[in-house]
């Protein structure tokens, strides 16, 4: 599903060169459940922006569902990110003006479907989130569980090949925590790809391999027994 061949990256900081990532190689199988690990300034954030086509690699290929993602305009981007990708990230990122039901609707929009299939798709992935009952709800009325897991089915109702989740937990309790990483358990065992990435170990033993980078290099990947809930 997803392969990284001698990935490199460097940012310009003045007269100087910062070298984030350094030779990165590493497959994900379609249906894995992986969790990149790293402290601050490891290069997680870098290869999840890159993983995500929201940045672009010096050096290296990226292969995404047997697709080289390179040299795409903005716009053919942004088509593959429709295509491919679901994002969950640590702050929600919803839309505050926009009830759950809309919110999950969104990018199914951009997907140029009818307004009826967006309503009835964004229904039938909050039901799966547990949470049609909230469907009417402003995120300001939510929990942070609850924001977040609309967020989730605001990123599967596009039907993604591969699930990007950035600090998913970051933001929540430890109880809250157990049960979005539940949930992403639930969507993964339904045979969806997922990468999870995060700082917390904790976090890291409920997916099934985990792949650690510190100062722009894997230092292990590794298969867990995983934690499930």
């Amino acid at each position: 599903m997803i392969q990284i061949s001698n990935l490199h990256k460097s940012y310009k900081m003045g007269s100087n060169s910062l070298h984030v990532l350094k030779g990165i190689n590493f497959k994900i199988d379609e249906g894995e459940l992986v969790a990149i690990m790293g402290s601050s300034g490891s290069g997680k954030s870098t290869l999840l922006n890159i993983l995500g086509m929201l940045d672009i690699a010096d050096e290296g290929n990226y292969l995404l569902d047997n697709v080289l993602i390179k040299d795409l305009t903005e716009t053919t981007a942004a088509n593959y990110r429709n295509r491919f990708l679901g994002f969950v990230f640590q702050s929600f990122n919803l839309i505050n003006y926009k009830n759950a039901l809309e919110n999950v609707a969104l990018p199914l929009y951009y997907q140029g479907l009818r307004r009826k299939i967006r309503q009835q798709k964004a229904l039938e992935y909050l039901k799966k989130v547990g949470l049609l009952n909230w469907a009417k709800h402003l995120p300001s009325e939510l929990s942070g569980g609850q924001k977040q897991r609309v967020a989730i089915a605001r990123a599967m109702a596009s039907e993604p090949k591969v699930l990007l989740a950035d600090e998913p937990t970051g933001a929540l309790d430890s109880n809250t925590s157990r049960e979005v990483m539940s949930l992403i358990q639930k969507i993964n065992d339904e045979g969806k790809t997922i990468l999870v990435v995060t700082h917390e170990i904790d976090i890291a033993k409920m997916c099934k391999r985990i792949i650690t980078l510190k100062d722009g290099v894997i230092v292990e990947d590794k298969k867990t027994d995983q934690i499930l809930l």
